[in-house]
């Protein structure tokens, strides 16, 4: 059975992998089709495409937006968008300026707190990639603050941790108009992270075409939710390991695969447009 990972990290956000590198890496690990979705970029998109071509892997062009809706932080993934267009890079270059705005206030957070940390480390580790809590919470592991990924978010930059700040002026309908003024398709990334079920059917009205039912945190209980969800307001099914490489050594590429079925039904819908 065809397969493929449709959400993934390079170095361009949050990730440690080159495009190049997580290319062969797929083609490795079997998988058929892969989608590169980077926060708020496109610019490991070129060139995994071109290595995609190398080592035999559909290399499906992909974002992870961040959006802001009722004080929560929400992640929406685009799928088959024109990588080059010109409005959707604007707006990406209006996004990394608020990431680094953001990046800035939660070390004045945490220093307010007692955790002393450098955010020039921060950026110097993110380098020319968009700068995430990521990069903070392994600042924080290096520095001997915290022991683990996971305690950086549960204790300090979680979305309900004392350092957490939001800081993205950014709606759904906003990440949902720019990911189809370039052609693509918009679906709720890990909607178990919202922890409010509620919004789905809002998130569906502001143009959300589909949920990435299948992921490595959501239970089978939630998968299946998901899936009835789904059906409830034809929507289309995506998923994806969430793949960030060194970053979250828990997660390997080519442990959580899905259909390639989702690639096709979600190639149809952006062929409708």
């Amino acid at each position: 059975m065809r397969s493929a990972d449709l959400h993934l990290h390079t170095l361009f956000s949050d990730g440690t992998d080159a495009p190049d590198e997580l290319v062969k890496k797929a083609a490795k690990a079997g998988l058929d089709a892969i989608a590169v979705t980077d926060h708020d970029s496109v610019e490991a998109v070129p060139a995994a495409i071109d290595a995609g071509i190398l080592h035999g892997v559909e290399v499906i062009p992909g974002i992870e937006l961040t959006a802001e809706y009722e004080g929560l932080e929400i992640h929406i993934l685009g799928y088959f968008l024109d990588y080059r267009n010109s409005v959707l890079h604007e707006k990406l270059r209006f996004l990394e300026k608020a990431r680094i705005e953001r990046i800035h206030a939660m070390v004045a957070k945490l220093n307010g707190m007692g955790v002393k940390i450098d955010a020039d480390k921060i950026f110097a580790l993110s380098g020319k990639g968009i700068v995430g809590r990521l990069h903070v919470a392994r600042v924080m592991m290096s520095e001997g603050i915290i022991g683990s990924i996971w305690e950086a978010f549960s204790k300090y930059i979680g979305n309900n941790g004392p350092a957490y700040v939001l800081g993205f002026k950014f709606s759904p309908q906003d990440a949902v108009r720019l990911i189809r003024g370039a052609g693509g398709i918009p679906v709720l990334a890990h909607p178990y992270a919202l922890r409010r079920d509620d919004l789905i059917p809002r998130l569906v009205h502001c143009g959300i075409r589909g949920l990435e039912v299948y992921y490595p945190e959501h239970t089978s209980t939630m998968r299946n939710k998901y899936i009835r969800i789904c059906r409830e307001h034809k929507l289309l099914m995506a998923g994806g390991s969430d793949y960030h490489g060194r970053a979250k050594p828990e997660v390997a590429l080519g442990a959580f695969k899905v259909p390639y079925d989702l690639v096709e039904s979600l190639r149809e819908e952006r062929n409708r447009y």
